[in-house]
């Protein structure tokens, strides 16, 4: 493993791997963004790849960084937000929505000055916050159990999907009507149907819990779920309904990603790893474990920009970074 590859943040370039391309050779350190004094727990982030600009939920900061990635530097830090976890970029509105714990609101931001539009009271646990592009919707998880769905350009709520637990990550189809979502309090992945506004299955690995990050290949029908109790990364057919394979992972995951591209899964973990799955042939195996930095879990994959962002929280003497 590459000596940069232990440094503590991660802006990780990715390379395509040929046939003679080693494992700890599919991913490099490009470069470090600090963060400047951002204190506390880091959640999920955002881009916005017209601009280039990525958006952070300082959550124990309580205020949302705004990156730009060009000049990789910080342009603000957004103040205001009580404990913000979830935040998306709506493109075809340009509109920043922002998810917040402390006092359960989403909050919309004008995407060209970042300026405050709107905000719409939710329930407790503002969470993770998904667009769909093809209507311009916005899915919001919050609550004892909730996904509400708001109008993207507006921010006017126009459904809410019942569910028996609080949803961690979720994910939307693209050319069909499911959302999958994880419910880890209830033990299991949640499918959805869109149109009927209704869980209509349920899907679990026996003997695994607090299935919390997950992503989707919805070419091939694979969902991915990784469970951190034990650590494994489930992949579930979505045809049939169940687990397909499955393997070891790192330990604390909190985001997982799909490279539809180089055909690979990305993991990142807590302990301070991000692993690297390689799918071949239907089968995955992992091909390299970076070290990173004791919570860094949260991450995000942009293939727009083939790029992987890994935020780290402000440690000892290292501010926190991207």
């Amino acid at each position: 493993m590459y000596p940069a590859a232990r440094a503590v943040a991660a802006l990780i370039a990715l390379i395509v791997a040929s046939d003679r391309v080693k494992a700890n050779e599919l991913m490099t350190l490009e470069d470090k963004i600090p963060l400047g004094r951002v204190a506390g727990r880091i959640d999920h982030l955002a881009v916005d790849p017209g601009r280039k600009r990525l958006f952070v939920a300082e959550l124990g900061n309580n205020s949302v960084g705004v990156v730009d990635l060009t000049e990789r530097k910080v342009l603000q830090h957004i103040p205001g937000f009580r404990e913000p976890q979830g935040v998306a970029y709506a493109q075809a509105s340009d509109l920043v929505y922002v998810a917040t714990a402390g006092d359960g609101f989403v909050r919309w931001l004008r995407g060209s000055d970042l300026s405050r539009v709107g905000e719409l009271k939710l329930g407790d646990d503002a969470d993770n916050v998904r667009v769909d592009r093809r209507s311009n919707q916005v899915v919001v998880g919050y609550g004892s159990g909730a996904l509400a769905v708001l109008d993207g350009a507006s921010g006017r709520k126009i459904a809410e999907i019942p569910l028996p637990a609080h949803p961690e990550s979720f994910q939307l189809e693209r050319h069909g009507d499911r959302i999958y979502a994880n419910v880890p309090d209830a033990r299991h992945v949640a499918v959805i149907d869109r149109a009927a506004g209704r869980e209509i299955g349920q899907w679990n690995r026996p003997g695994a819990g607090a299935n919390f990050p997950m992503a989707l290949d919805e070419a091939a029908h694979r969902l991915f779920v990784v469970y951190r109790n034990p650590a494994i990364l489930a992949i579930f057919d979505t045809v049939q309904g169940a687990v397909a394979a499955q393997l070891p992972t790192c330990n604390d995951a909190d985001d997982v990603f799909f490279d539809e591209r180089r055909q690979r899964v990305y993991v990142s973990c807590g302990e301070g790893v991000l692993a690297v799955i390689q799918q071949e042939d239907g089968t995955y195996r992992e091909a390299e474990r970076i070290a990173t930095n004791a919570g860094a879990r949260t991450a995000l994959f942009v293939p727009e920009l083939d790029r992987l962002f890994l935020a780290v929280r402000a440690r000892d003497r290292e501010p926190a970074a991207i």
